[in-house]
């Protein structure tokens, strides 16, 4: 097994939105981080999981067009331009040609938004998801955005079916959660003095939303959901600790601004 990884988490699109899109049943605003984790893999070089909020919507009247008229204020995204993934690599001491890959956990807007900056990686993507995102049913597909990977027909992408050990070393594995949407998948990581780490992107959107089984209203499937829900749950009990994309508290829990996990 590879040594030394290491990880640090920045949020690339901070949202102030209804609790209710992100959880069933909920009311009130809340304020959740799009969180994007930088790994350094000592023989792979950098990896991103996910890559937030597109740099174009930090500005009002650009985001018109990039997101469509009314999006940004309906997802109360307060995203600067210091904010987006490309600027946050930068400012960590990175060239955005360090990045070597590039895995996806789905292609919802505030997760592929940076997939730009990095036409010489390799994305690794569920195969349902890459196909579903370029001519979703009408719901769903409201939150995906064409503008974020329009322009990526000519990079390079490894399509996935199911779970995987990325580079076969026991350092990253990524696990099939579908649900939210049609090929959404979570990460493992294991870091050599902490051990395991489920990063689980959009399984849930929330930790009480996952703790209580709560579906989020723009899930692709919510029996799929609830699937997954169980996947995570076997990994959390057995010591496993689980950090959630969107949950403010899972986000402030983990190590960020260059501080590393291992």
């Amino acid at each position: 097994m590879a040594k030394g990884l290491k990880v640090t988490v920045v949020d690339c699109g901070p949202l102030n939105i209804d609790k209710g899109v992100l959880m069933t049943g909920a009311t009130g605003k809340i304020t959740v981080p799009s969180s994007v984790y930088i790994i350094e893999h000592p023989q792979k070089g950098l990896i991103l999981y996910d890559t937030g909020v597109n740099y174009q919507v930090a500005d009002p009247e650009a985001a018109e067009k990039y997101w469509g008229p009314g999006m940004r204020d309906a997802f109360g995204c307060t995203l600067t331009r210091e904010g987006a993934i490309d600027r946050q690599l930068i400012n960590l001491g990175y060239k955005l040609d360090d990045v070597k890959y590039v895995v996806m956990s789905h292609l919802h807007l505030d997760h592929a938004g940076g997939m730009c900056h990095f036409p010489d990686a390799t994305f690794v993507v569920q195969k349902n998801e890459l196909r579903y995102a370029w001519w979703p049913d009408h719901w769903p597909g409201l939150v995906y955005c064409l503008n974020d990977y329009k322009e990526t027909r000519g990079f390079t992408f490894i399509q996935l079916n199911g779970d995987v050990d990325l580079f076969q070393d026991g350092t990253i594995k990524l696990i099939s959660t579908p649900g939210h949407t049609i090929g959404h998948q979570a990460m493992m990581i294991r870091l050599e003095n902490r051990g395991l780490v489920c990063l689980g992107a959009d399984t849930a959107h929330l930790k009480e939303a996952y703790q209580s089984l709560a579906p989020m209203p723009y899930d692709w499937n919510n029996e799929a959901v609830t699937d997954s829900y169980m996947k995570i749950r076997a990994i959390e009990q057995a010591g496993i600790p689980v950090y959630f994309t969107h949950d403010p508290k899972d986000f402030e829990d983990f190590p960020h601004n260059g501080e590393w996990a291992d």
